[in-house]
């Protein structure tokens, strides 16, 4: 997939059909699906009288206005109710706030002729952009991202939610980059400065479901929703609706055409109701972005549904493999990772070789429904690879890393020598390279006192069902998300006395990556994985150049017996000195990783 290489000011070509969208010759049209609103819809311009709409058959309503960039406005419901716009592109005071109307061409581009890069070349770094400092605040940090061997940033959700903090995925509003992050021009601004140090920038989207405060849709747009498909957030999206479908498709295009995103994460893709939308999606874009430019398409969808990695989608985030190699590392076995603890070694050997454990088979923490399509006809890239990510980390009670979790450092270290080097798409999660000990907790900033109180008490009544919250008043000393200190102590740039160590193995890694792996990416083939007893592996892949790359991991604390290498293997990387001599012997230390790279014949 790809998009266009546009000039420095030129507006995009695709004309939006929801939202305020500047014409020219000032004059914005002002857009919105309200098939059910009621008769005094109206719109209202900060200092004007209201305004009448024309409808059509369809179910929008329209009027073009004498207007311009700047203008605030609302959609008056009822005496009472004033509502934003859903596709604004920007809010003046929170999601209930005013919208205001946005000149899509008024950030001149610096580097307009950026293409992107390869897939092969990537490395995700995950952020959350409020902690980093909003926009400008991850710009500053670029630099040293590149310099770290980091190729594409992604940021987590910034469409507009309520208060200043969150993480994310309470957006209601799904055009609007949140003003406590900066500003559409701000937002510009990193991409560019991303572009300018040879980095891509992806962001996480959500379409699965909006945030419980500041969504007025119900109001004017009941057929938004379907009463047939409960989600966890309430009542599904329906996009079998035309105007629906056309909300989301124009929220892809619009990020990955006008703010120049090399690409997007679609979140918890399984709680759309049907496959058949992503497909379209995907056609959607492949029509409108020209092939100059490279994007990508990545999924989080616990279906580990194969075929829509084979036609339409770069990549998904590779849960299971997250799950095992937790286990391994943690010992934990409870809620889903009870489906990695019986055989670790096994599974972790299939999600090397195949991306998935779980391709159809039933799934005990699922009470025993299949889940999953056989995925060992995909290419290893088609799979990001991560030790911890927000969700992995933020959804423990007190947001534990790592490295506050691991049974060692040198099984930690091992560990994360198989992601960095592996075929797959590696992601590091803020934080990591530095070896950061601060948890990344959940947080919000809901400013209903009542909403505040529901999610406060909801966290704790789920924890309550754990053994270590049992006893009475434990749950209830979790920390409070909406609290600022829980958001405070989720930086993860706080100084670490060892971080220099640790952001010295992830450079190494990754310019070993970047040097001796990545060239050889495209075209690389799985040749197998086995389990070594209990928590040790090998695994073998024939990259594209005909090389033979391969992986030894032991992620248990005793030695085990192994194959010795074969002739011609030669040490790319050993997580710990005297791995690959004591493989020589058959036998692979506990704790640690070897990887051995066998040049092709000439």
């Amino acid at each position: 997939m790809s998009m266009r290489s546009a000039g420095a000011a030129a507006p995009p070509a695709y004309s939006y059909a929801h939202g305020a969208l500047p014409l020219g010759g000032g004059t914005t049209r002002f857009r919105l699906w309200a098939p059910t609103a009621p008769p005094g819809l109206a719109l209202e311009i900060e200092g004007r009288p209201p305004i009448a709409l024309r409808r059509d058959a369809q179910g929008y309503v329209q009027a073009d206005v004498r207007c311009g960039p700047g203008t605030r406005y609302r959609y008056r419901l009822d005496a009472a109710t004033l509502a934003p716009d859903p596709a604004s592109r920007l809010q003046d005071g929170d999601v209930h706030g005013a919208s205001v109307v946005v000149d899509p061409a008024g950030y001149r581009w610096r580097h307009p002729s950026w293409t992107g890069r390869p897939w092969e070349e990537t490395v995700i770094y995950e952020v959350h952009p409020g902690l980093a400092g909003g926009f400008t605040g991850v710009q500053a940090r670029l630099p040293e991202l590149a310099q770290l061997g980091i190729t594409m940033v992604e940021l987590m959700p910034i469409a507009d939610f309520p208060g200043p903090r969150n993480w994310g995925y309470d957006g209601v509003l799904p055009y609007a980059p949140d003003a406590a992050y900066g500003t559409p021009d701000e937002l510009k601004r990193l991409v560019d400065a991303a572009h300018g140090l040879g980095l891509g920038m992806m962001l996480d989207v959500v379409y699965n479901h909006f945030g419980p405060d500041g969504n007025y849709l119900s109001a004017y747009a009941a057929p938004f929703f379907r009463h047939d498909v409960p989600t966890p957030w309430g009542d599904a999206i329906d996009f079998r609706q035309p105007a629906v479908s056309l909300f989301f498709k124009e929220n892809a295009l619009y990020w990955l055409d006008e703010f120049r995103f090399d690409g997007l994460r679609l979140d918890a893709v399984h709680a759309i109701a049907g496959h058949e939308w992503l497909h379209e999606l995907a056609q959607f874009l492949r029509e409108r972005l020209p092939p100059s430019r490279r994007t990508h398409l990545v999924l989080e969808n616990d279906d580990n549904r194969a075929s829509l990695l084979r036609r339409d989608y770069r990549a998904q985030w590779n849960d299971d493999a997250h799950h095992v190699l937790h286990h391994l590392l943690t010992g934990e076995s409870r809620g889903y990772y009870a489906d990695y603890s019986a055989e670790p070694a096994q599974a972790l050997a299939r999600c090397l070789a195949e991306g998935w454990l779980y391709q159809g088979q039933p799934s005990a923490y699922r009470g025993g429904q299949p889940r999953g399509e056989p995925s060992g006809g995909l290419p290893p890239t088609a799979f990001v690879l991560f030790l911890q990510n927000h969700d992995q980390t933020g959804n423990r009670a007190r947001g534990e890393r790592l490295t506050a979790l691991a049974a060692s450092p040198e099984r930690l270290r091992a560990a994360v020598a198989l992601q960095l080097l592996s075929p797959q798409i590696p992601l590091v999660f803020m934080g990591e390279e530095n070896g950061s000990r601060a948890p990344f907790l959940y947080f919000t900033s809901h400013p209903d006192p009542a909403l505040a109180d529901a999610v406060r008490e909801g966290r704790r009544r789920e924890f309550a069902r754990f053994p270590e919250f049992a006893a009475p008043g434990a749950a209830a000393a979790l920390p409070d998300p909406n609290a600022p200190a829980t958001y405070e102590a989720s930086n993860p740039w706080t100084p670490e006395p060892d971080q220099q160590i640790w952001r010295a193995y992830y450079q190494s890694l990754l310019r070993l990556r970047a040097a001796r792996v990545v060239p050889r990416l495209a075209g690389a083939s799985s040749l197998g994985a086995q389990a070594l007893g209990r928590h040790a592996v090998r695994a073998r892949w024939r990259l594209g150049d005909g090389a033979v790359l391969t992986l030894y991991a032991n992620l248990g604390g005793q030695a085990q017996e192994a194959p010795r290498p074969e002739s011609g293997d030669a040490l790319l990387f050993e997580s710990l000195a005297g791995v690959r001599d004591a493989l020589a012997t058959g036998s692979l230390p506990g704790d640690s990783a070897v990887w051995l790279l066998r040049e092709p014949e000439a």
